[in-house]
């Protein structure tokens, strides 16, 4: 009866924690390239020669969904929706390498290329500098030319190229701050297939509709296993009961 209860305890414990990954995908539906999170349940054996048969329920990460989600044009210059496979490249605040799907770009006070949270994006040479009263285009290839406004007729100036990488997916791992990494922690080889478009951004691929039917097939789950560990306690005290007329 024991062995119930391990399968019961722990699988309740974990489904209340694969409810944390689907609440997590439902709040960033709406953030702009975000991967939905996928997690599955496995069975890990309890290591002791006491308990050969018993068994824990782990939720174990599986990884992201890679599915691109849809794009929409925004009108905006400094709006690149990657199209496609391929990952915009950014620089930590430690100096590392992270990628990112959310093309949201702005120009810091120092006139720096940067993601809306504030993070350099990354070009041939490092982040990219751009000089003020100037025009910013960003071409299909990842090129960012400066388009002065001072002058007529305009002259176009190549400042750099975005970073734009395409490593396997399964070498990725998502950050705690919803970057990716490689899990090698080296930085990936700019790929030259990679495309972007411009004015334009990638939606969340995060379907809420079969995240809110999980949600719902998880609530049932918990109950199941509740029910489970009350029939355990039920079935331990009618032994009880028998052993004590015996």
């Amino acid at each position: 009866m024991d062995r119930l209860i391990y399968t019961a305890m722990t699988g309740a414990k974990h489904i209340m924690e694969r409810q944390a990954t689907t609440s997590h995908n439902l709040a960033n539906a709406t953030t702009t390239g975000f991967r939905a999170q996928i997690d599955s349940f496995r069975a890990v054996p309890v290591q002791g020669a006491e308990l050969p048969t018993r068994a824990f329920v782990v939720d174990s990460t599986v990884g992201a969904d890679f599915r691109a989600g849809s794009i929409q044009q925004t009108g905006r210059d400094l709006d690149v929706a990657v199209q496609g496979q391929g990952w915009i490249a950014v620089q930590l605040e430690d100096g590392s390498e992270a990628y990112t799907r959310n093309g949201s770009l702005k120009l810091s006070e120092n006139g720096v290329l940067q993601t809306q949270n504030g993070l350099n994006v990354l070009g041939d040479g490092g982040p990219i500098s751009v000089p003020p009263d100037v025009a910013l285009a960003i071409a299909k290839d990842g090129t960012v030319s400066a388009v002065s406004t001072a002058t007529q007729p305009a002259i176009g100036t190549v400042l750099g190229r975005i970073k734009l990488v395409n490593p396997e997916q399964s070498e990725l791992v998502r950050g705690d701050d919803g970057l990716f990494r490689l899990k090698s922690g080296e930085p990936a080889d700019a790929a030259e297939n990679v495309t972007l478009i411009g004015s334009a951004l990638e939606s969340s691929n995060v379907n809420v509709v079969d995240e809110m039917v999980n949600m719902i097939s998880l609530a049932r789950q918990f109950e199941l296993h509740m029910n489970l560990l009350k029939n355990a306690e039920n079935n331990a005290g009618k032994a009880s009961q028998l052993l004590a007329l015996s």
